[in-house]
Protein backbone atom coordinates (compact mmCIF):
# COMPACT_ATOMS: atom_id res chain seq x y z
CA UNK A 1 0.00 0.00 0.00
CA UNK A 2 1.69 3.16 -1.81
CA UNK A 3 1.55 6.21 1.55
CA UNK A 4 0.18 9.26 0.01
CA UNK A 5 0.75 13.02 0.05
CA UNK A 6 4.17 13.09 -0.68
CA UNK A 7 6.34 16.11 -1.39
CA UNK A 8 6.18 16.64 -5.43
CA UNK A 9 9.24 19.48 -4.89
CA UNK A 10 12.02 20.07 -2.85
CA UNK A 11 13.47 23.22 -3.25
CA UNK A 12 10.27 25.71 -4.07
CA UNK A 13 9.12 25.00 -0.19
CA UNK A 14 12.96 24.55 0.79
CA UNK A 15 12.30 26.76 3.83
CA UNK A 16 8.62 26.21 4.54
CA UNK A 17 8.97 24.14 7.93
CA UNK A 18 5.70 24.01 8.17
CA UNK A 19 5.34 21.34 5.90
CA UNK A 20 5.96 18.07 7.05
CA UNK A 21 8.26 17.21 4.43
CA UNK A 22 10.32 19.57 4.25
CA UNK A 23 10.71 19.87 8.29
CA UNK A 24 11.45 16.05 8.17
CA UNK A 25 13.83 16.52 5.32
CA UNK A 26 15.97 19.05 7.29
CA UNK A 27 15.88 16.85 10.24
CA UNK A 28 17.11 13.80 8.91
CA UNK A 29 19.88 15.41 7.49
CA UNK A 30 21.11 17.22 10.03
CA UNK A 31 20.46 14.30 12.68
CA UNK A 32 22.51 12.31 9.76
CA UNK A 33 25.45 15.16 9.35
CA UNK A 34 25.88 15.26 13.87
CA UNK A 35 26.14 11.25 13.68
CA UNK A 36 28.51 11.30 10.57
CA UNK A 37 30.28 13.97 12.63
CA UNK A 38 30.34 11.77 15.73
CA UNK A 39 31.15 8.44 13.82
CA UNK A 40 34.44 9.83 12.60
CA UNK A 41 35.36 12.29 14.82
CA UNK A 42 38.17 10.79 16.21
CA UNK A 43 39.84 10.14 12.82
CA UNK A 44 41.23 13.35 13.29
CA UNK A 45 43.26 13.27 16.00
CA UNK A 46 44.34 9.57 15.40
CA UNK A 47 47.57 10.64 15.49
CA UNK A 48 47.60 12.36 19.17
CA UNK A 49 45.74 8.82 20.15
CA UNK A 50 48.12 6.62 18.45
CA UNK A 51 51.07 8.77 20.01
CA UNK A 52 49.39 8.23 23.53
CA UNK A 53 48.50 4.82 23.39
CA UNK A 54 51.03 3.49 21.63
CA UNK A 55 49.53 1.55 18.83
CA UNK A 56 51.39 0.19 16.08
CA UNK A 57 50.25 0.86 12.30
CA UNK A 58 48.72 -2.65 12.58
CA UNK A 59 46.73 -2.01 15.61
CA UNK A 60 45.88 1.49 13.61
CA UNK A 61 44.05 -0.61 10.97
CA UNK A 62 42.33 -2.55 12.67
CA UNK A 63 40.79 0.48 14.43
CA UNK A 64 40.05 1.68 10.81
CA UNK A 65 37.97 -1.52 10.14
CA UNK A 66 36.55 -1.84 13.19
CA UNK A 67 34.89 1.82 13.05
CA UNK A 68 33.19 0.35 10.08
CA UNK A 69 32.88 -3.19 10.67
CA UNK A 70 29.66 -3.61 12.89
CA UNK A 71 27.83 -1.16 10.91
CA UNK A 72 26.95 -3.52 8.53
CA UNK A 73 24.76 -5.96 10.97
CA UNK A 74 23.73 -2.36 12.46
CA UNK A 75 21.75 -1.14 9.25
CA UNK A 76 21.02 -4.83 8.06
CA UNK A 77 18.89 -4.64 11.44
CA UNK A 78 17.68 -0.94 11.02
CA UNK A 79 16.29 -1.59 8.12
CA UNK A 80 13.98 -4.43 9.02
CA UNK A 81 13.43 -2.17 12.58
CA UNK A 82 12.31 1.20 10.61
CA UNK A 83 9.75 -0.74 8.75
CA UNK A 84 8.09 -2.19 11.92
CA UNK A 85 8.23 0.62 14.61
CA UNK A 86 8.90 3.55 11.75
CA UNK A 87 11.51 6.64 11.47
CA UNK A 88 10.88 8.51 14.22
CA UNK A 89 10.93 6.41 16.94
CA UNK A 90 14.32 4.04 14.99
CA UNK A 91 15.92 7.54 14.75
CA UNK A 92 15.47 8.98 18.30
CA UNK A 93 16.48 5.93 19.91
CA UNK A 94 19.86 5.06 17.43
CA UNK A 95 20.78 8.77 18.37
CA UNK A 96 19.94 8.74 22.06
CA UNK A 97 22.11 5.13 22.47
CA UNK A 98 24.55 5.99 20.16
CA UNK A 99 25.83 9.01 22.12
CA UNK A 100 27.10 6.81 24.88
CA UNK A 101 30.04 5.06 22.88
CA UNK A 102 30.96 8.34 21.69
CA UNK A 103 31.33 9.81 25.02
CA UNK A 104 32.62 6.64 26.70
CA UNK A 105 35.19 6.31 23.88
CA UNK A 106 37.02 8.94 26.67
CA UNK A 107 37.53 6.30 28.96
CA UNK A 108 39.84 4.18 26.41
CA UNK A 109 43.44 3.80 28.50
CA UNK A 110 44.70 0.32 25.82
CA UNK A 111 44.20 -0.56 22.31
CA UNK A 112 41.80 -2.99 23.37
CA UNK A 113 39.11 -0.54 25.65
CA UNK A 114 39.79 2.15 22.49
CA UNK A 115 38.92 -0.87 19.90
CA UNK A 116 35.66 -1.94 21.77
CA UNK A 117 34.57 1.72 22.13
CA UNK A 118 35.80 2.56 18.57
CA UNK A 119 33.62 -0.66 16.99
CA UNK A 120 30.37 0.67 19.22
CA UNK A 121 30.42 3.88 17.82
CA UNK A 122 30.03 2.58 14.39
CA UNK A 123 26.34 1.15 15.42
CA UNK A 124 25.71 5.33 15.44
CA UNK A 125 26.17 4.41 10.86
CA UNK A 126 23.36 2.89 10.47
CA UNK A 127 20.89 6.32 10.79
CA UNK A 128 22.08 6.80 6.97
CA UNK A 129 18.97 3.64 6.45
CA UNK A 130 16.54 5.42 8.44
CA UNK A 131 17.76 9.06 6.61
CA UNK A 132 17.42 7.15 3.15
CA UNK A 133 13.89 5.57 4.13
CA UNK A 134 12.26 8.69 5.82
CA UNK A 135 13.20 11.15 2.62
CA UNK A 136 12.05 8.07 0.59
CA UNK A 137 8.54 7.92 2.17
CA UNK A 138 7.89 11.94 2.19
CA UNK A 139 8.72 12.58 -1.61
CA UNK A 140 7.45 11.35 -4.81
CA UNK A 141 9.08 9.36 -7.73
CA UNK A 142 10.26 13.12 -9.51
CA UNK A 143 11.98 14.60 -6.70
CA UNK A 144 12.61 11.20 -4.70
CA UNK A 145 16.07 10.91 -6.05
CA UNK A 146 17.54 14.66 -5.01
CA UNK A 147 15.62 14.29 -1.67
CA UNK A 148 17.23 11.16 -0.85
CA UNK A 149 20.88 12.04 -2.25
CA UNK A 150 20.75 15.93 -0.04
CA UNK A 151 20.31 14.56 3.07
CA UNK A 152 22.57 11.51 2.62
CA UNK A 153 25.12 13.95 0.67
CA UNK A 154 24.51 17.10 3.63
CA UNK A 155 24.72 14.01 6.21
CA UNK A 156 28.13 13.47 4.94
CA UNK A 157 29.88 16.06 4.83
CA UNK A 158 29.83 15.69 8.68
CA UNK A 159 32.49 13.16 7.67
CA UNK A 160 34.43 16.52 5.70
CA UNK A 161 33.75 19.05 8.63
CA UNK A 162 35.11 16.99 11.30
CA UNK A 163 38.38 16.32 9.89
CA UNK A 164 39.29 20.42 10.62
CA UNK A 165 36.58 20.93 13.53
CA UNK A 166 37.58 18.50 15.82
CA UNK A 167 41.40 19.07 15.88
CA UNK A 168 40.30 23.42 16.12
CA UNK A 169 38.16 21.51 19.53
CA UNK A 170 41.25 19.65 20.62
CA UNK A 171 43.35 23.00 20.18
CA UNK A 172 40.76 24.91 22.36
CA UNK A 173 41.04 22.36 25.28
CA UNK A 174 44.58 22.10 25.15
CA UNK A 175 45.80 25.90 23.85
CA UNK A 176 43.02 27.79 25.46
CA UNK A 177 42.23 25.74 28.43
CA UNK A 178 45.35 23.94 29.69
CA UNK A 179 44.17 20.51 29.50
CA UNK A 180 46.90 17.89 28.48
CA UNK A 181 46.29 16.40 25.01
CA UNK A 182 45.48 12.92 26.95
CA UNK A 183 42.34 14.90 28.17
CA UNK A 184 41.67 16.98 25.16
CA UNK A 185 40.72 14.51 22.31
CA UNK A 186 38.79 12.60 25.01
CA UNK A 187 36.50 15.79 26.16
CA UNK A 188 36.00 16.86 22.51
CA UNK A 189 34.37 13.76 22.29
CA UNK A 190 31.81 14.15 25.23
CA UNK A 191 31.19 16.81 23.30
CA UNK A 192 30.08 15.79 20.15
CA UNK A 193 28.49 12.52 22.24
CA UNK A 194 26.39 15.29 23.89
CA UNK A 195 25.28 16.37 21.03
CA UNK A 196 24.16 13.08 19.60
CA UNK A 197 21.80 12.67 22.57
CA UNK A 198 20.09 16.06 22.20
CA UNK A 199 19.74 15.95 18.49
CA UNK A 200 17.58 12.21 19.09
CA UNK A 201 15.64 14.09 21.55
CA UNK A 202 14.33 16.79 18.83
CA UNK A 203 14.01 14.33 16.08
CA UNK A 204 11.39 12.59 18.16
CA UNK A 205 9.37 16.23 18.75
CA UNK A 206 9.72 17.81 14.90
CA UNK A 207 9.26 14.36 13.18
CA UNK A 208 6.33 12.27 12.08
CA UNK A 209 6.90 8.76 10.25
CA UNK A 210 5.08 10.00 6.93
CA UNK A 211 3.20 12.75 5.28
CA UNK A 212 -0.84 11.88 6.53
CA UNK A 213 0.66 10.51 10.48
CA UNK A 214 2.62 7.71 12.29
CA UNK A 215 2.86 4.77 11.69
CA UNK A 216 0.80 3.57 14.25
CA UNK A 217 -2.00 5.86 13.27
CA UNK A 218 -2.08 5.03 9.99
CA UNK A 219 -1.77 0.66 10.96
CA UNK A 220 -4.99 1.57 13.60
CA UNK A 221 -6.64 3.40 10.53
CA UNK A 222 -5.79 0.40 7.81
CA UNK A 223 -3.55 2.67 5.55
CA UNK A 224 -0.59 0.72 5.95
CA UNK A 225 0.38 -3.19 6.50
CA UNK A 226 0.25 -5.18 10.18
CA UNK A 227 3.71 -5.24 11.77
CA UNK A 228 3.89 -9.07 11.36
CA UNK A 229 3.82 -8.68 7.54
CA UNK A 230 7.08 -6.77 7.70
CA UNK A 231 9.30 -9.57 8.58
CA UNK A 232 7.60 -10.87 4.98
CA UNK A 233 8.43 -8.57 3.06
CA UNK A 234 11.99 -8.38 4.40
CA UNK A 235 13.01 -11.72 3.12
CA UNK A 236 11.43 -11.56 0.13
CA UNK A 237 13.57 -8.38 -0.78
CA UNK A 238 16.42 -10.56 0.54
CA UNK A 239 16.07 -12.77 -2.14
CA UNK A 240 16.30 -10.02 -4.85
CA UNK A 241 19.42 -10.99 -6.74
CA UNK A 242 19.02 -6.68 -7.40
CA UNK A 243 19.30 -5.51 -4.25
CA UNK A 244 23.03 -7.56 -3.20
CA UNK A 245 24.32 -6.40 -6.63
CA UNK A 246 23.69 -2.36 -5.16
CA UNK A 247 24.82 -3.59 -2.62
CA UNK A 248 28.69 -4.66 -4.21
CA UNK A 249 28.29 -0.74 -5.96
CA UNK A 250 27.20 0.68 -2.49
CA UNK A 251 30.52 -0.58 -1.37
CA UNK A 252 31.96 0.48 -4.57
CA UNK A 253 31.07 3.84 -3.59
CA UNK A 254 30.45 4.66 -0.11
CA UNK A 255 32.49 2.35 1.14
CA UNK A 256 35.43 4.00 -0.38
CA UNK A 257 34.22 7.32 1.04
CA UNK A 258 34.40 5.71 4.69
CA UNK A 259 37.60 4.07 4.23
CA UNK A 260 38.77 7.93 2.90
CA UNK A 261 37.36 9.45 6.11
CA UNK A 262 39.52 6.92 8.18
CA UNK A 263 42.98 7.07 6.34
CA UNK A 264 42.70 10.86 4.66
CA UNK A 265 44.75 12.51 7.79
CA UNK A 266 46.92 10.19 8.57
CA UNK A 267 47.86 9.98 5.00
CA UNK A 268 48.47 13.50 4.55
CA UNK A 269 50.96 13.79 7.35
CA UNK A 270 52.91 10.57 6.59
CA UNK A 271 53.50 10.65 3.45
CA UNK A 272 53.52 14.80 2.78
CA UNK A 273 55.13 15.83 5.82
CA UNK A 274 51.94 18.28 7.32
CA UNK A 275 50.60 19.31 10.91
CA UNK A 276 47.52 17.88 12.68
CA UNK A 277 45.45 20.67 11.64
CA UNK A 278 46.45 21.28 8.34
CA UNK A 279 46.31 17.72 7.08
CA UNK A 280 42.41 18.03 8.57
CA UNK A 281 42.13 20.46 6.06
CA UNK A 282 43.45 19.26 3.18
CA UNK A 283 41.54 15.86 4.53
CA UNK A 284 38.31 17.98 4.84
CA UNK A 285 38.56 18.67 1.01
CA UNK A 286 37.03 15.41 0.27
CA UNK A 287 34.22 15.61 2.51
CA UNK A 288 33.12 19.02 2.04
CA UNK A 289 32.29 17.78 -1.67
CA UNK A 290 29.15 16.67 0.25
CA UNK A 291 27.57 20.11 -0.11
CA UNK A 292 26.43 19.61 -3.56
CA UNK A 293 28.29 16.43 -5.29
CA UNK A 294 25.86 13.98 -3.93
CA UNK A 295 22.64 15.87 -4.69
CA UNK A 296 24.11 16.15 -7.82
CA UNK A 297 23.84 12.48 -8.33
CA UNK A 298 20.40 12.40 -7.22
CA UNK A 299 19.34 14.81 -9.61
CA UNK A 300 20.73 13.65 -12.59
CA UNK A 301 19.79 10.61 -11.59
CA UNK A 302 16.38 12.10 -11.69
CA UNK A 303 16.57 13.59 -14.79
CA UNK A 304 17.96 10.68 -16.12
CA UNK A 305 15.01 8.85 -15.30
CA UNK A 306 12.37 11.28 -16.64
CA UNK A 307 14.00 10.72 -20.02
CA UNK A 308 14.88 6.78 -20.11
CA UNK A 309 12.99 5.48 -17.22
CA UNK A 310 14.37 3.03 -14.85
CA UNK A 311 16.93 1.98 -16.93
CA UNK A 312 17.94 5.52 -17.17
CA UNK A 313 19.15 5.88 -13.72
CA UNK A 314 20.70 2.30 -13.38
CA UNK A 315 22.53 3.36 -16.52
CA UNK A 316 24.07 7.02 -14.77
CA UNK A 317 25.18 4.72 -11.72
CA UNK A 318 27.01 2.83 -14.32
CA UNK A 319 28.78 6.08 -15.59
CA UNK A 320 29.27 7.55 -11.92
CA UNK A 321 31.41 4.42 -10.74
CA UNK A 322 33.18 3.57 -13.74
CA UNK A 323 34.94 7.70 -13.72
CA UNK A 324 35.02 7.25 -9.92
CA UNK A 325 37.69 4.15 -10.13
CA UNK A 326 39.86 6.34 -12.94
CA UNK A 327 39.48 9.14 -10.39
CA UNK A 328 40.97 6.92 -7.60
CA UNK A 329 43.81 5.46 -9.46
CA UNK A 330 44.78 8.94 -10.75
CA UNK A 331 44.83 10.09 -7.60
CA UNK A 332 47.06 7.29 -5.79
CA UNK A 333 49.72 8.40 -8.33
CA UNK A 334 49.84 12.14 -7.17
CA UNK A 335 53.09 12.65 -4.77
CA UNK A 336 53.27 16.23 -4.61
CA UNK A 337 50.73 18.39 -2.69
CA UNK A 338 49.45 20.84 -5.21
CA UNK A 339 48.15 17.71 -7.56
CA UNK A 340 47.33 15.83 -5.13
CA UNK A 341 44.69 17.86 -3.84
CA UNK A 342 43.01 18.79 -6.74
CA UNK A 343 43.05 15.10 -7.72
CA UNK A 344 41.13 13.98 -4.31
CA UNK A 345 38.53 16.65 -5.67
CA UNK A 346 37.66 15.12 -8.49
CA UNK A 347 37.60 11.61 -6.97
CA UNK A 348 35.67 12.91 -4.18
CA UNK A 349 33.05 14.27 -6.76
CA UNK A 350 32.30 10.96 -8.76
CA UNK A 351 32.22 9.03 -5.21
CA UNK A 352 29.79 11.39 -3.66
CA UNK A 353 27.41 11.16 -7.13
CA UNK A 354 27.40 7.44 -7.10
CA UNK A 355 26.53 7.24 -3.86
CA UNK A 356 23.72 9.44 -4.93
CA UNK A 357 23.12 7.72 -8.28
CA UNK A 358 23.02 4.55 -6.10
CA UNK A 359 20.11 5.97 -4.13
CA UNK A 360 17.96 7.16 -6.83
CA UNK A 361 17.51 3.78 -7.78
CA UNK A 362 16.83 2.39 -4.36
CA UNK A 363 13.30 3.75 -3.81
CA UNK A 364 11.87 1.24 -6.96
CA UNK A 365 13.56 -1.69 -6.13
CA UNK A 366 10.52 -3.14 -3.61
CA UNK A 367 8.60 0.14 -2.25
CA UNK A 368 6.56 -2.73 0.18
CA UNK A 369 10.26 -3.39 2.04
CA UNK A 370 11.77 -0.35 1.30
CA UNK A 371 13.48 -0.48 5.04
CA UNK A 372 15.17 -4.04 3.80
CA UNK A 373 16.36 -2.48 0.49
CA UNK A 374 17.65 0.26 2.29
CA UNK A 375 19.26 -1.65 4.96
CA UNK A 376 21.29 -4.25 2.72
CA UNK A 377 22.47 -1.91 -0.04
CA UNK A 378 23.52 0.41 3.31
CA UNK A 379 25.04 -2.69 4.89
CA UNK A 380 27.03 -2.95 1.49
CA UNK A 381 28.92 0.12 2.09
CA UNK A 382 30.32 -0.78 5.31
CA UNK A 383 31.20 -4.03 3.95
CA UNK A 384 33.53 -2.47 1.24
CA UNK A 385 34.81 -0.20 4.07
CA UNK A 386 36.08 -3.56 6.24
CA UNK A 387 37.41 -5.18 2.86
CA UNK A 388 39.12 -1.96 1.77
CA UNK A 389 40.23 -1.59 5.14
CA UNK A 390 42.54 -4.64 5.28
CA UNK A 391 45.12 -2.92 2.34
CA UNK A 392 45.66 -0.03 4.87
CA UNK A 393 46.81 -2.39 8.14
CA UNK A 394 49.28 -4.46 6.37
CA UNK A 395 53.08 -3.32 5.03
CA UNK A 396 51.30 -2.41 1.40
CA UNK A 397 52.44 0.81 0.82
CA UNK A 398 49.52 2.88 0.99
CA UNK A 399 49.59 4.45 -2.47
CA UNK A 400 49.56 1.07 -3.92
CA UNK A 401 46.43 0.52 -1.81
CA UNK A 402 44.62 3.20 -3.55
CA UNK A 403 45.85 2.16 -7.21
CA UNK A 404 44.10 -1.06 -5.96
CA UNK A 405 40.66 0.08 -4.67
CA UNK A 406 40.53 2.37 -7.98
CA UNK A 407 41.01 -0.91 -10.19
CA UNK A 408 38.47 -2.61 -7.75
CA UNK A 409 36.01 0.03 -8.17
CA UNK A 410 36.28 0.69 -12.40
CA UNK A 411 35.30 -3.47 -12.71
CA UNK A 412 32.34 -2.82 -10.22
CA UNK A 413 31.15 -0.24 -12.45
CA UNK A 414 29.71 -3.07 -14.87
CA UNK A 415 27.37 -4.42 -12.50
CA UNK A 416 25.03 -1.68 -13.07
CA UNK A 417 23.64 -3.05 -15.99
CA UNK A 418 22.53 -5.66 -13.91
CA UNK A 419 19.59 -3.56 -12.33
CA UNK A 420 16.66 -4.42 -14.42
CA UNK A 421 13.45 -3.54 -14.50
CA UNK A 422 10.46 -5.15 -15.92
CA UNK A 423 8.61 -3.89 -18.50
CA UNK A 424 5.47 -3.67 -16.44
CA UNK A 425 7.36 -1.24 -13.18
CA UNK A 426 9.08 0.58 -16.11
CA UNK A 427 5.57 2.07 -17.38
CA UNK A 428 4.18 2.22 -13.91
CA UNK A 429 7.34 4.65 -12.41
CA UNK A 430 6.99 6.75 -16.11
CA UNK A 431 3.03 6.81 -14.80
CA UNK A 432 3.92 8.03 -11.27
CA UNK A 433 6.62 10.45 -12.72
CA UNK A 434 4.27 12.20 -15.05
CA UNK A 435 1.47 11.84 -12.30
CA UNK A 436 4.13 13.88 -9.82
CA UNK A 437 4.93 16.55 -12.26
CA UNK A 438 1.25 16.87 -13.18
CA UNK A 439 0.82 17.66 -9.30
CA UNK A 440 3.77 20.34 -8.84
CA UNK A 441 2.42 21.88 -11.85
CA UNK A 442 -1.13 22.17 -10.38
CA UNK A 443 -0.06 23.86 -7.10
CA UNK A 444 2.00 26.02 -8.73
CA UNK A 445 -0.94 27.40 -10.77
CA UNK A 446 -2.50 27.16 -7.82
CA UNK A 447 -0.21 29.10 -6.24
CA UNK A 448 0.04 31.74 -8.84
CA UNK A 449 -4.00 31.96 -8.97
CA UNK A 450 -3.73 32.38 -5.21
CA UNK A 451 -1.23 35.44 -5.29
CA UNK A 452 -3.22 36.76 -8.56
CA UNK A 453 -6.46 37.18 -6.45
CA UNK A 454 -4.45 38.49 -3.28
CA UNK A 455 -3.17 41.64 -5.72
CA UNK A 456 -6.67 41.76 -7.43
CA UNK A 457 -8.06 42.46 -4.09
CA UNK A 458 -5.57 44.71 -2.81
CA UNK A 459 -6.03 46.84 -5.97
CA UNK A 460 -9.63 46.93 -5.35
CA UNK A 461 -9.27 47.72 -1.71
CA UNK A 462 -6.42 51.02 -2.26
CA UNK A 463 -9.26 52.29 -5.86
CA UNK A 464 -12.67 51.92 -3.25
CA UNK A 465 -10.74 54.40 -0.59
CA UNK A 466 -11.69 57.91 -0.72
CA UNK A 467 -9.44 60.29 -1.74
CA UNK A 468 -7.18 62.14 0.67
Amino acid sequence: MELQNKATSLWRNFFDVRMVQIRTFHMTWFAFFACFFAWFGIAPLMSVVRDELQLTKDQVGWAIIGSVSVTIFARLFVGWLVDRIGPRKSYTWLLMLGALPVMGIGFAHDFQTFLLFRVLIGGIGASFVITQYHTSVMFAPNVVGQANATSAGWGNLGGGVTQFVMPLLFSVFVVGFGFSEALGWRLSMVVVGSIIFLTGIAYYFLTQDAPDGNFDDLRARGMMPEKKKVTGAYWHAMKDPRVWVLFVIYGACFGIELTVNNVAALYFIDYFDLTLVTAGLMAASFGLMNIFARTLGGLFGDNFGSLWGLKGRAFWLFVCILFEGFALMIFSQMSVLFLALPALIVFSLFTQMAEGATYSVVPFINKKALGAVAGVVGAGGNAGAVLAGFLFKGTLDWHQAFFILGIVVSCASVLAFFVRFSTKQEDEERAAFAAANIETLRRRAERANSELRAGMEALEAQSARPAQ
